[in-house]
């Protein structure tokens, strides 16, 4: 039988993919294009139709994983539940023990950055994304009265930059901490900034 034809989006989303996997296995400077090639049973050439070089394909990958995460990450904090309850939601999820599926390859990605500028630039977007989705939402609660914060944004980069501190641990140096420590740091680190009691934070997943 032959090989069954794609549309450019279905291709595109099958390459993204397999270089995803290529990445997480290789790391970004080792992949090759033979790799996320040879992975799908396709040619060189084809891979290089859809993406001019190794760098675009590896930038594209990144972006496709980050924005996969993104999306999940808004639709956690869109809920219609208390803000206290949305952000404790996401940010446990977004801690290196929860289920986001990018840390590997956003620290592939920082590495690859401190040689690659379009790569820096790609990252930096995305981090710049999560942040203000944890601003807009912090922001919301401290409007409403839920908790006090005087600098949403400030409060959001604190977090994610011990979330990202503990993920580059975590990752690299797999079972020095037991998951349970690292959901009551997450815990401690949400309700210092957001000014409440620890009880009273984790009082909202009942």
């Amino acid at each position: 039988m032959g090989r069954v034809r794609r549309s450019v989006p279905e291709r595109r989303e099958e390459l993204l993919t397999a270089a995803v996997e290529q990445i997480e296995r290789h790391g970004a400077a080792a992949v090759r294009i033979a790799d996320v090639a040879a992975s799908l049973g396709v040619s060189n050439a084809l891979v290089l139709y859809h993406f001019a070089s190794k760098d675009q394909l590896v930038a594209a990958a990144f972006t496709h994983a980050a924005d996969a995460d993104l999306a999940h990450l808004r639709k956690l904090l869109g809920r219609r539940t208390s803000a206290l309850r949305r952000l404790r939601t996401a940010v446990r999820w977004y801690a290196p023990t929860g289920h986001a599926k990018g840390w590997r390859l956003w620290i592939e990605a920082w590495s690859a950055s401190l040689r690659d500028p379009a790569l820096r630039e790609v990252s930096r977007g995305l981090d710049q994304q999560w942040k203000a989705a944890l601003t807009e939402v912090i922001a919301q609660g401290a409007a409403s009265g839920e908790f006090r914060c005087e600098d949403p944004a400030a409060a959001a980069w604190r977090l994610t930059a011990f979330l990202d501190g503990l993920a580059v641990q975590m990752t690299s140096y797999e079972g020095t901490l037991s998951r349970a420590a690292m959901l009551e740091w997450t815990d401690d680190a949400l309700a210092r900034e957001l000014g409440v009691d620890r009880a009273e934070l984790t009082a909202t997943a009942r």
